[in-house]
């Protein structure tokens, strides 16, 4: 405990009742959190299994998990749930889902099955297909919420809409005996709601509640915290108001506000030490959150020293900005002797990263783009995974769809739209109507279909009887993937998409040797699932500069941070309208600066083309939030009209020189 600060050791040695850790940025609220359940575990002898911790990213649970059994060396943790909330819900529905009607082996279904079974009961309704993404969207909000299917409600035509179909996806879901995403968190508040031994079973289980970026909770998240804390109350909560930027897929900041009013014993301890950011920096950062509201204020210091001036690159266009931030970042560098993993360029949108690029390519600069093609989203894995989801549950119909003619098997759009309209009119899964007697098919397409289902069959007893990993090695070669992969592209590629199918299977096969690991495929599939929809990248540290979105980059941080397109209708972004939009927007900006550690360079362009068009945007109004005098703007175009004395007086300035 000698590493902690006051209000850190205060955050870890309250045990008992309701604690909100208010944890500003590089406040260390990971150690407090880890510092915490080796308290509980070691002086307090709470036993390791009555300790659970849920943060958001599979990243933060491995790191989380790791630090305490350093700790703990020698003290028995069996039991000790450290994980993101999508795997508690999976770990409560996987012994509790039959109270729910739901059958063993369930499938979880990842956004892009989802989407295609939405697709299809919009057209099997008449509706417009092509809005399939956006009731999506609104599915899954409404599911965010808290809101069951016969609760949702909508005044807006889409909402309807999505209220509407609502109903009839669970349905689908169900008769598939598959969840989404979403369905993690909502059925086990819907099990708790309605069963009382399995709620009280489970709270016996959970006596100790921590929940990391606890601002980044949603509804369906937070009814789920209050169901597990029963009548104990012993929650920690960290997390931080001025970071909560995720209201577009349902976090819910106001889950802080909710906390002190269904707590009214909540005490709030406030981390303001920051220890990643120089003095200007955080300057910079508390003037501009200081113009959002606070329920809770707070003001982060750093006893590092000032540090370096925030540069602003005023810039002709996007093209002549992406010059300018690569050769800073180069002669930067240079001059350091630095790595290139020690840079960021950080946007407010996906589609700002592209001059970067070409002027990194440019410059021979070794980067890499995140929130690119995720290795779960690559066609081979989802190909092997529908496989492996068949072994398990073989109604599940979005995968059958997937494996049936992959490779080819002869079985065209055709047979499989018959065998559909069979399915659908005796209310079977896919699976279960190839078999239906009266099927009428050519006779090639049903031998083709039963064949595969026959192999099917006989694999899933030999998963069932034999040793796991061979039989599952095995399926790529029975079905002859590697020779579908030669004919659809060129050797290298097929070579590239052959080895990514053999990383999978010696990564399920080291999942299954785990001590604590999953053992049956059900729980395996489970597993890599989960890791299909929270693992947007693999941890990379390799040497190279990162771009990134701002979203993207948070609980990121980099020595040197540029980010760039600080401008109206960017940052904030043009659809932001209402107050508390802008707000987020500001919340965005803030969690960008406190990336930086030791030098943050800002840009914007004086012309920038978009829709095909050349704008003259406006300097972002946040910048006007940020003190001047923290701030060196570098290329102003009214620099050009300043009088020969004044110009002398800058160049000096810059140059450092006396006069």
């Amino acid at each position: 405990m000698a590493e902690l600060n006051p209000q850190q050791m205060a955050a870890v040695h309250q045990v008992h009742g309701p604690l909100l850790v208010l944890a500003g940025a590089g406040s260390g609220k990971t150690r407090v959190i880890t510092r915490k359940i080796v308290h509980l575990i070691r002086d307090q002898q709470v036993d390791a299994r009555h300790v659970c911790a849920v943060t958001f990213t599979n990243k933060a649970a491995r790191e989380m998990k790791t630090r305490v059994a350093e700790a703990l060396q020698g003290v028995q943790t069996r039991g000790l749930m450290v994980s993101t909330f999508h795997h508690l819900g999976l770990q409560i529905l996987r012994q509790e889902i039959h109270r729910l009607d739901y059958r063993p082996g369930f499938s979880i279904l990842d956004h892009g099955d989802s989407l295609t079974l939405i697709r299809g009961l919009l057209r099997d309704s008449q509706g417009a297909a092509d809005l399939a993404e956006a009731i999506q969207g609104r599915i899954s909000r409404f599911k965010n919420d808290g809101l069951l299917p016969e609760e949702a409600a909508s005044d807006d035509r889409i909402g309807a809409q999505a209220a509407a179909l609502y109903p009839v996806y669970q349905r689908a879901l169900h008769a598939c005996n598959a969840v989404d995403l979403d369905d993690l968190i909502l059925l086990p508040t819907r099990l708790f709601h309605a069963d009382e031994e399995a709620r009280l079973r489970w709270q016996e289980r959970i006596r100790y509640l921590l929940v990391d970026e606890y601002q980044d909770s949603n509804g369906a998240q937070y009814r789920l915290i209050r169901w597990l804390l029963g009548s104990r109350h012993n929650l920690t909560a960290v997390g931080d108001d001025d970071q909560s930027i995720y209201s577009w897929r349902g976090a819910a900041a106001d889950n802080l506000y909710r906390l002190a009013q269904d707590f009214p014993d909540l005490q709030v301890i406030k981390l303001e030490q920051n220890y990643r950011s120089t003095g200007r920096i955080l300057t910079a950062a508390n003037a501009l959150i200081a113009h959002n509201p606070h329920l809770f204020e707070k003001r982060l210091w750093s006893s590092m020293g000032e540090g370096h001036i925030l540069r602003v690159l005023s810039c002709a266009d996007e093209s002549d900005e992406a010059e300018q931030v690569v050769n800073a970042l180069l002669r930067d560098r240079f001059q350091r002797q630095s790595e290139f993993r020690d840079y960021a360029i950080l946007y407010r949108s996906n589609h700002q990263s592209r001059p970067f690029e070409a002027a990194l390519r440019a410059a021979h600069v070794p980067y890499i783009v995140s929130g690119g093609l995720s290795f779960f989203e690559r066609a081979e894995i989802k190909d092997y995974l529908a496989y492996l989801r068949l072994l398990v549950n073989p109604d599940d119909d979005q995968a059958f769809l997937r494996a049936v003619n992959t490779p080819r098997r002869g079985v065209g759009s055709a047979t499989l739209e018959r065998l559909g309209t069979l399915a659908k009119e005796r209310n079977l899964s896919l699976f279960a109507a190839l078999w239906e007697e009266d099927l009428e098919l050519p006779d090639k397409a049903l031998t083709a279909l039963r064949d595969f289902g026959q192999w099917l069959n006989a694999k899933t007893d030999e998963v069932a009887k034999t040793e796991l990993i061979p039989a599952l090695r095995s399926v790529p070669e029975e079905i002859g993937y590697l020779e579908y992969l030669r004919n659809e592209g060129e050797e290298k590629a097929a070579a590239r998409r052959w080895e990514n199918l053999q990383e999978l299977i010696a990564w399920i096969d080291r999942l299954a040797t785990q001590e604590d690991g999953p053992q049956t495929l059900a729980e395996i599939l489970n597993r890599l699932m989960l890791f299909a929809v929270l693992e947007r990248e693999e941890d990379d540290d390799r040497d190279v500069v990162r771009l990134s979105t701002l979203h993207a980059a948070k609980g990121l941080e980099f020595p040197q941070v540029f980010l760039v397109g600080v401008e109206e209708e960017l940052l904030p972004h043009r659809n932001s309208e209402t107050p508390e939009q802008i707000e987020e927007e500001r919340r965005l900006f803030y969690v960008g600066i406190t990336r930086a550690r030791f030098q943050l360079t800002l840009s914007t362009a004086r012309k920038r083309r978009r829709y095909g068009e050349d704008i003259a945007p406006e300097p972002s109004r946040f910048l006007q939030e940020i003190p001047k005098e923290v701030m060196d703007w570098q290329g102003k175009a009214e620099e050009k009209d300043m009088d020969p004395a004044a110009a002398c007086a800058r160049l000096r300035e810059i140059l450092g020189t006396g006069a």
